[in-house]
């Protein structure tokens, strides 16, 4: 008789699914700025609870305004989905206001926000251009590759001594060194001083150099070392044409001869009209047939006005002190007057004198140490600036 061995069963098992990938712990959101958005309503249209955007938005004010967002900004919104039970926690936002600088706001581990800002890595380079001007400065100067922000920093510095409605020519001649700075994939950071210039009006050869003296002044000189700067400017507008000048004319509202006691220059309404010195406001609000007026006390000897402004920019009360440059009010055409334009008087002594033929105190002149030193650098520039290729250069090379 043979003994029975039992023998072993196969046991089923249900077919057991592949364990689900767990969930990415960290979310992004990218968000694009439209116009009429704020931050608070696209946090929390992204998820956010209010108290958290709230909190979130007060950190970034400590490195940015938040209302300096524009249309077509992109705002990363990020979560934690790993945080809490089944919920996302909101960790932060970032976003770029300009190239190279990155800010936002995150959640530190106790819950609260703190403000975050990383600068990326800027390389600052020398650029030279030149050209001949066949209509404008301004327009040759584009055409040779000078950025705007460049030219109107050398128009503001020549403004002193040139006025850009009678002595400039058809043939003359411009040379310009500006840095640039960009990031290291090649974006555009800021369009950096102007180291050099040189304008050639009518054979005439005016350089400028850009020198920051010992104790961290900075201004431009020419080749003597005389501050370009003078105490007032003979246009307080920029891209004005001059339409009426100082003198006898025929009044275009009363219809008779009248003494014209300033230099009238036509503008775009709500074009930007700067205090031609530093000074006091002496006086500002409607005045008389001026419209609304300002007038400005520079020194015992002289005083500048403003009139037919279509407003008065805000502040400018009398007994504020303002610098030379400061916005005191944009173009318009108050009291009697025929279309928008700036009506500048300068008053020397308490007279009114020619806007276009005064003549101003020179500025500082270096001498000695500071001269010498001033000296050095203005050689350096020019060696630099003899090295590199024009842009107009670099551009056909592309």
């Amino acid at each position: 008789m043979k003994a029975s061995v039992n023998q072993p069963q196969k046991l089923a098992f249900a077919p057991v699914a592949p364990p689900k990938p767990p969930a990415p712990p960290i979310t992004e959101q990218t968000l694009k700025i439209k116009s009429g958005d704020t931050l608070m309503a696209v946090l929390v249209n992204a998820g956010v609870n209010r108290t958290e955007a709230h909190n979130s938005i007060e950190a970034l004010r400590e490195v940015w305004d938040p209302r300096k967002l524009r249309p077509g900004d992109e705002i990363t919104v990020t979560f934690d989905a790993a945080a809490a039970q089944g919920d996302e926690v909101f960790k932060g936002f970032s976003f770029e206001p300009q190239p190279a600088l990155r800010v936002g706001a995150v959640r530190e581990t106790d819950g609260a926000f703190a403000p975050a800002e990383e600068k990326a890595p800027v390389l600052t380079q020398a650029y030279r251009a030149e050209g001949t001007i066949t209509a404008s400065l301004f327009q040759n100067g584009v055409e040779a590759g000078v950025p705007v922000a460049v030219l109107v920093e050398l128009i503001k510095a020549y403004s002193y001594d040139v006025d850009f409605q009678r002595d400039i020519q058809p043939g003359d001649s411009f040379e310009v060194m500006f840095e640039r700075e960009s990031t290291e994939d090649g974006r555009t950071v800021r369009e950096g001083d102007v180291h050099y210039a040189a304008l050639t009006l009518s054979g005439q050869r005016y350089e400028i150099y850009r020198y920051e003296d010992t104790t961290g002044d900075v201004d431009y000189y020419d080749a003597k070392g005389h501050s370009v700067r003078k105490a007032l400017l003979r246009t307080p507008i920029n891209g004005a044409r001059l339409s009426s000048g100082f003198g006898m004319r025929r009044h275009p509202v009363l219809g008779y001869s009248k003494m014209h006691k300033g230099s009238d220059f036509a503008a775009p309404t709500g074009t930007p009209i700067y205090a031609a010195g530093d000074g006091v406001i002496a006086k500002s609000g409607p005045f008389s047939s001026y419209g609304n007026y300002v007038r400005i006390r520079h020194n015992s000897e002289y005083d500048t006005a403003y009139a037919h402004m279509s407003r008065i920019a805000k502040g400018m009360a009398p007994g504020k002190r303002v610098k030379q440059g400061d916005v005191i009010g944009y173009v318009g055409s108050t009291g009697r007057s025929t279309g928008p334009h700036l009506h500048y008087e300068i008053l020397k002594n308490g007279k009114h004198v020619n806007p276009q033929k005064v003549r101003f105190p020179t500025g500082r002149i270096l001498e000695g140490t500071e001269l010498a030193r001033f000296e050095e650098t203005m050689g350096e520039t020019r060696s630099v600036y003899a090295s590199l290729p024009s842009a107009t250069e670099v551009a056909a090379a592309k």
